[in-house]
């Protein structure tokens, strides 16, 4: 970790020397001595860095470079700061002038002083780094083991990337068989199944497995999900609780539940689940107690309802077992048969074992004790040695033994995790502490930690890269490494959020707080550090003492904090020194007057707040990288936004979502004239194009840079400048095109030369014909298409493209017949029909969608039959149709002469939406052959949303 910051440093250090340490009086030779000392140390600090953890001279001396880095770094940035400063013209500007000059020779003063304090200290440092060099010297002449400096080569392994996905499951089948019996089966009353073991076994990723199952889904007519985590509160878990069967039930939360108390909470689930055949997991519970609070709000009926426990406490398991007659599964480490498999799947890619590798594999696998997740993190680690060089691999062998022997199987868990974060790369290590910094249980964006990975300096940069591109290559890594799980892709494969296993949390906490690399301020935190150089506060700033120093703060966090003009209270002189401020969903209204000062300020969300206006000293900060302002009310941006010519991603717009996946962007913003000049922008969205400046959309083709683009509130006549700019932007790989109205007409028959990496394509207006371009992107995976209202059948064109996973298509065509011919669609995974106002029969040929999973057929209110040909389809799991004629539906669930139902038999999940009652509710079309027309509703509209999305 101190690699990291002397790295970070020197990089600051090379242009600083060269064109602004000679304007530091008597600091020249003071700074080439710092530079040369930290050079010399660089190299051995990769020997350091993995050896702190066992000897305490090392970490006192890593400490020491990591402190003196960070000390010197503030001095050069608050000398930056000094140079920045512009002195207005005339008298007052003069009289300011001179003022400042005062000032600032007081500062290269005290600056220079510091400067020769950090000199003395650096000496100090350098005598430590000889007496551990011949520490080590010594070691190593008496053949005593000394640590691997060879840089390991790393091999791709995002395949094996997901944690315990359902590929790479092993032994589940057997336990996950059972519990579905234990819940589907047995008595009619209230039984408490539970499913107990240590932590690392794998308890949440079967219980999920079971909860997620067709039988169990389809047995039980409301369902909920909550995670217990350690520092929840009654309240809110029982709100939780709540939130979750009104939203099966597409009720509405009643007013004023944020004020009911546990009790009146009690009493309302207990209402909602009296009469119903429910399933609850209840994830992660510690204590008894905590089972004791909440088991009295769910009723004892005797409708065959089921209570799912996940615990390390098997005395809390046991005690629900006889209390409700229940049963408890005692889940086991894996066997050493399916261990070893698990093994080689992840460390050698489903290949065998090396023969010469094999006695040490077995020694490390023995030593993992079956723990599932110590053998996948460890496999991570050994994937990237070199399978011809044994001494890396018996190093792993020698170091591991030493920490995982002992009786605590929790602890040696985390030591086994400790060794795989230190094994990384420096360049990691930065990276993957990060996480630290959201609160438990939080999905992280990976956008958005790729853009603060940026912002904060970690990324080194790579020639041909850009530097978001070599962030990406990070963020695969420690997928790779399985340090990283998925949480939710998207429908083309990409990482939308991830979170780190709890277990590895655990560790990211501890070796952040040590080396003083991020402070996490709760309402439980303890003594916060003098000198803190990243502040993440959680939920309340009441626990972060008033007043406070700020020199060092780098970086400040805000997640669900309620509390009003928060930085004003915290930090009334300031942070000068920050590069990221993120504020997402903060109680903000106005936008915060302490931005103004933050030259070296990279990186700013105010993401989700109620800010409207930017003021114009926001070109201040010149150094800024990321402008997030989505989902906020700003509409505008004043002219001085064109002066940060580092501006990278400029997001500024709210959405909302209309049906199941229909993108419709409401609100984007007005740009100022002369946009183009931001040259350094790679995403932008969503631009006005039509606030009285025509040069608008010319002024994008300027921006040859962009990856992503969103354009709203477009007319026919902006259609040849629009194609003329998109011809320009060869980097593009988003493009979200939206008319003014729903008749206007986007004209895009004027693009001869589309962006050749162009994957996904949003058009939301009129079109008198398909633009002959789109057939023509071989790279395109997902289209989204709006209000087109085509004459000619649109899959004529769409089909061809080899590379299209998602099609969404509303309002497209006024045909009264599609069809899906042989050959066609490929790839397609994910297709959506929406309010095709005259259609009345879809043909599928054989040979037709071949991979098609999931359909969607929605508001079409002509169509008389299911697809035609649909039987063919053999790869497709999920079939909804959302607000169709109910004579359809009675077609398909005849199975009478002239039904349909058997065109839909193999369909795992058949499933039907209608308005009633106030609401949308989602019926299981399974359950409509039985004699009550309307059972209950089986899933609700928010659950299936997410998994079509």
């Amino acid at each position: 970790m101190a690699e990291s910051a002397v790295n970070f440093l020197l990089d600051k250090l090379a242009p600083f020397f060269e064109k602004e340490v000679q304007l530091l009086r008597g600091g020249r030779e003071e700074i080439v001595y710092v530079r040369g000392e930290l050079e010399r140390m660089k190299a051995f600090l990769k020997i350091a860095d993995s050896l702190e953890e066992s000897d305490e001279e090392v970490k006192v001396w890593v400490k020491q470079i990591r402190d003196v880095a960070h000390d010197t770094e503030d001095i050069l940035d608050e000398f930056s700061i000094l140079l920045s400063h512009d002195h207005s013209t005339g008298l007052f500007g003069f009289l300011h002038k001179m003022s400042c000059c005062i000032k600032n020779m007081k500062a290269r003063y005290r600056i220079g002083s510091e400067i020769k304090g950090i000199n003395s200290r650096i000496k100090n440092i350098s005598d430590g780094h000889r007496r551990l060099r011949q520490k080590f010297c010594v070691a190593d002449q008496q053949g005593l083991s000394s640590p691997n400096i060879t840089g390991n080569a790393w091999q791709d392994g995002r395949g094996d990337a997901l944690l315990l996905d359902m590929t790479d499951l092993v032994g589940i089948e057997k336990p996950k068989q059972k519990l579905v019996s234990w819940l589907v089966k047995g008595k009619p009353g209230r039984e408490v199944v539970s499913l107990a073991g240590m932590g690392g076994l794998g308890k949440t990723t079967l219980a999920k497995q079971v909860y997620d199952d067709a039988e169990v889904k389809k047995h039980f007519s409301v369902h909920a999900w909550i995670t217990v985590s350690r520092s929840y509160k009654m309240e809110e878990l029982l709100k939780d609780i709540v939130q979750q069967l009104l939203r099966e039930d597409q009720k509405p939360v009643p007013k004023g539940m944020d004020k009911m108390n546990s009790s009146q909470l009690k009493t309302l689930i207990k209402e909602l689940l009296q009469k119903r055949r429910y399933l609850i997991v209840l994830d992660d519970i510690w204590h008894i107690n905590e089972w004791d609070a909440v088991k009295y709000a769910l009723p004892t009926n005797n409708c065959g309802s089921r209570i799912m426990l996940t615990t390390r406490n098997v005395d809390l398991a046991f005690t629900s077992r006889i209390e409700s007659e229940g049963k408890v599964y005692n889940l086991e480490p894996l066997p050493s048969e399916e261990s070893w498999t698990l093994f080689c799947r992840k460390t050698f890619k489903g290949n065998s074992c090396p023969h010469h590798l094999e006695d040490i594999c077995k020694n490390i696998l023995r030593k993992c004790e079956g723990l599932p997740l110590a053998i996948v993190a460890i496999s991570g680690v050994l994937a990237t040695k070199d399978k011809r060089r044994i001494d890396e691999w018996e190093m792993v062998r020698r170091s591991l033994g030493a920490e995982i022997e002992g009786n605590d199987k929790l602890m040696n868990l985390k030591k086994v995790l400790s060794l795989s974060f230190n094994d990384l790369p420096y360049y990691l290590k930065s990276c993957f502490l990060y996480l630290s910094i959201f609160p438990e249980e939080h999905l992280i964006e990976r956008l958005r930690l790729i853009r603060l990975w940026v912002a904060e300096g970690f990324v080194e940069a790579k020639y041909g890269k850009e530097i978001e591109d070599v962030a990406e290559d990070y963020f695969n890594e420690l997928l790779s490494r399985s340090l990283l799980q998925v949480s939710e892709t998207s429908s083309d494969g990409r990482v939308k959020t991830c979170r780190p296993h709890d277990l590895l949390r655990e560790i990211i906490i501890s070796k952040s707080r040590d080396q003083n690399f991020a402070v996490v301020a709760k309402e439980t935190t303890a003594l916060l550090p003098d000198k803190i150089r990243r502040l993440s506060i959680h939920n309340t700033v009441h626990n972060v003492p008033q007043n406070r120093c700020a020199s060092q703060l780098r970086s400040l966090f805000m997640f669900g904090v309620v509390e009003k003009s928060p930085l004003r209270t915290l930090f009334p002189s300031g942070f000068r020194l920050l590069n990221v401020l993120d504020l997402q969903g903060a109680p903000l209204k106005r936008f915060p007057v302490q931005v103004a000062n933050l030259y070296h300020l990279r990186y700013l969300s105010l993401k989700g707040t109620k800010v409207k206006s930017i003021p114009s000293y926001i070109g201040k900060l010149q150094n800024l990288e990321t402008l997030d302002l989505k989902h906020a009310y700003v509409t505008e941006l004043p002219v001085e936004i064109l002066k940060l010519q580092q501006l990278r991603h400029l997001l500024v717009y709210r959405y909302e979502f209309e049906s199941y996946a229909h993108f419709h962007s409401k609100y984007g913003f007005k740009a100022p004239a002369k946009l183009g000049d931001l040259r350094s922008l790679q995403k932008l969205s969503f631009v006005e194009a039509n606030h009285g400046d025509e040069n608008i959309i010319t002024e994008l083709g300027k921006l040859t840079q962009l990856r992503r683009l969103g354009v709203v509130k477009l007319r026919k006549e902006d259609g040849k400048a629009l194609c003329s700019s998109i011809e320009n932007l060869r980097n593009l790989r988003a493009l979200s095109l939206l008319s003014v109205e729903e008749d206007e007409i986007l004209d895009l028959q004027h693009l001869f030369s589309p962006p050749p990496l162009l994957s996904r394509l949003y058009l939301a207006g009129r079109l008198e014909i398909i633009p002959h371009w789109i057939p023509n992107l071989e790279s395109l995976v997902r289209i989204h298409m709006k209000w087109s209202r085509l004459r000619d059948d649109p899959l004529e064109a769409l089909q061809v493209l080899p590379n299209l996973v998602h099609l969404e298509l509303l309002q497209v065509y006024e045909g009264d017949t599609l069809c899906f011919r042989a050959g066609g669609f490929k790839k397609l995974k994910l297709l959506g029909i929406d309010q095709f106002d005259e259609l009345k029969g879809i043909q599928v040929e054989v040979g037709a969608l071949p991979r098609v999973e999931k359909l969607c057929i929605q508001r079409c209110r002509y169509l008389e039959k299911v697809p035609l040909g649909i039987e063919h389809l053999t790869k497709l799991k999920v079939l909804q149709f959302f607000d169709m004629p109910q004579e359809l539906i009675k077609t398909l669930l005849s199975d009478e002469h002239g039904g349909d139902y058997w065109r839909v038999a193999h369909i795992p999940e058949v499933y039907s939406t209608y308005w009633r009652d106030g609401g949308w509710e989602v019926y299981s079309l399974g359950g409509l052959m039985n004699d009550s027309p309307w059972p209950n509703p089986v899933i609700s509209s928010q659950e299936l949303h997410t998994r079509w999305k």
